[in-house]
């Protein structure tokens, strides 16, 4: 049966897309198509479409990937003490980690720093 679920993500997803959210990669820093992305809207996981982030949480951090200071309610899970993994709620893709700092926006001081492989942006006409 997890041959089977994971057959089914492979004829879902595009390679990339498989690595970073199946197989929990990272895509080459400066080469996400949302690093420098900001128009209003939300962003889905690219794997089942469940809403993670909106475009207000979204900021430039200057580390290389799409940068979020908080995400939606009830939207991902976390795992791991020292290195936080955030998968979506939904799917269990992998879609990033998170960086605690006071550097970092409130309320949380923290980066979410995603691969863009993990997103898909929704226009807010469309939301």
């Amino acid at each position: 049966e997890v041959r089977e679920v994971e057959e089914a993500w492979r004829c879902k997803l595009s390679s990339e897309e498989f690595r970073v959210l199946r197989m929990k990669g990272t895509e080459e820093i400066h080469t996400g198509a949302y690093e420098h992305f900001f128009e209003p809207g939300r962003y889905v996981c690219s794997g089942c479409a469940h809403p993670l982030y909106l475009s207000e949480h979204k900021f430039r951090s200057g580390h290389g990937w799409p940068a979020f200071a908080d995400s939606l309610p009830d939207a991902l899970h976390r795992s791991g003490q020292r290195k936080v993994e955030i998968t979506c709620a939904s799917c269990g893709g992998h879609v990033g980690h998170v960086f605690k700092s006071s550097r970092y926006p409130k309320p949380h001081h923290e980066r979410h720093c995603t691969n863009s492989v993990s997103l898909r942006f929704e226009p807010r006409g469309d939301t």
